[in-house]
């Protein structure tokens, strides 16, 4: 299907009902598309039920949207946590209708710390893992660790990535960061969270929500392709530890699709709810070889500038991490890349973009490829 409109609040701490991100990111696009929510034919919801508390519990959220939006058409709720958004693009690019609003609204910042740590956490498995201590940060300390044993990276590389996705943020008014300089000094210096990982190398959580609406219609920009895959919940069941093999699996799916190739892309957002997610998922998405990824951050391949830029809008580092929206948040920022929107962080000749959301620590993901028609 083909993108008619993208909209997008601000990643922030905003005191503001998770409807009203919905809400807010929804008039955006159908404002960018120039369409009225009468001519939407079906939506689709990604979210999970913000933390509890403060009012904001509501499972029955295709109703509630029914009521905000004075509509009656099929609304279908995908959650994946993480992924979702990604998640709901997927399905909303398949189901068949001509205009479906894809949204998510988030207030994940809204309760004491324990509470929104155990709704996110819920996301992992509570059995094995979390009785000994493996909450998200601790995972993937652990796999980084093994990536870095076996391949020769460094805490240095992941520093980079970091201080590359901050100087994005600092130019994205949408962006938890936007205007706000950290220099990689503060960075190295950063807490340890999980060793090796600093606090620096952690995603933000914030509230926000993202909206696009796709349509039959011909437009300028196009998903071309869409790919989907999941992987077992333990995270040290799988094939590896090093890196996500459905990452690779939904990858693959996207570029058969879109008849191209890793290196026929000009822009990039990633899923770095941590630093070492990103460079990883370099290779996972076959923009370098195994092992490789860290050479990429290295020459500046992924800078502003670089051959292939990585996360303009900031990422989920420094842009903001408000779980479901940040799949939609990636494709707004694509979207408006491709049509020459992003000002002093704008790619040159950006024809093609691709988006990777993960869901949990690599349970699942979606890549969608997009293209400037």
């Amino acid at each position: 299907m083909y993108i008619k409109g993208v909209g997008m609040t601000k990643f922030d701490y905003s005191d503001m009902p998770w409807w009203r991100f919905a809400y807010e990111a929804t008039k955006e696009a159908l404002e960018d598309a120039g369409m009225r929510i009468s001519d939407i034919n079906a939506i689709v919801l990604a979210a999970i039920s913000s933390a509890a508390g403060g009012g904001e519990h509501q499972t029955h959220k295709v109703s509630l949207l029914s009521d905000l939006f004075k509509t009656n058409v099929p609304i279908i709720e995908t959650p994946s946590v993480c992924g979702g958004g990604g998640v709901a693009v997927f399905v909303a690019n398949r189901l068949g209708f001509e205009n479906v609003l894809v949204v998510s609204g988030e207030k994940v910042v809204d309760n004491l710390s324990d509470v929104t740590t155990d709704w996110i956490m819920s996301a992992s498995e509570r059995v094995l893992e979390q009785t000994e201590g493996m909450n998200f940060p601790v995972q993937n300390a652990l796999i980084w660790q093994q990536y870095m044993e076996k391949y020769g990276a460094t805490m240095d590389d992941l520093a980079l990535i970091s201080y590359k996705n901050h100087q994005n943020a600092a130019l994205n008014p949408k962006a938890y960061y936007y205007q706000r300089q950290v220099s990689l000094e503060e960075i190295k210096k950063s807490p340890i969270v999980a060793s090796p990982l600093r606090l620096m190398d952690c995603s933000l959580s914030v509230n926000g929500g993202a909206a696009l609406i796709l349509t039959k219609e011909k437009t300028d920009v196009e998903i071309i392709g869409s790919g989907f895959a999941t992987d077992y919940l333990l995270t040290f069941n799988r094939e590896t530890i090093t890196h996500f093999p459905m990452v690779r699996s939904a990858a693959k799916q996207a570029f058969d699709q879109a008849k191209i190739k890793p290196e026929d892309v000009n822009v990039a957002e990633l899923h770095d709810a941590f630093t070492s997610v990103e460079l990883f998922s370099y290779e996972d998405l076959g923009f370098a070889p195994i092992g490789k990824g860290a050479d990429l951050i290295r020459q500046g391949a992924v800078n502003l500038g670089g051959r292939l830029p990585v996360n303009t809008s900031g990422g989920l580092k420094a842009k903001g991490h408000p779980i479901s929206a940040t799949g939609l948040a990636q494709i707004y920022e694509i979207t408006n890349q491709l049509r020459g929107k992003c000002g002093d962080r704008q790619v040159k000749n950006a024809r093609i973009g691709l988006c990777n959301n993960v869901g949990g620590a690599g349970g699942s993901a979606t890549v969608h490829i997009i293209k400037k028609n």
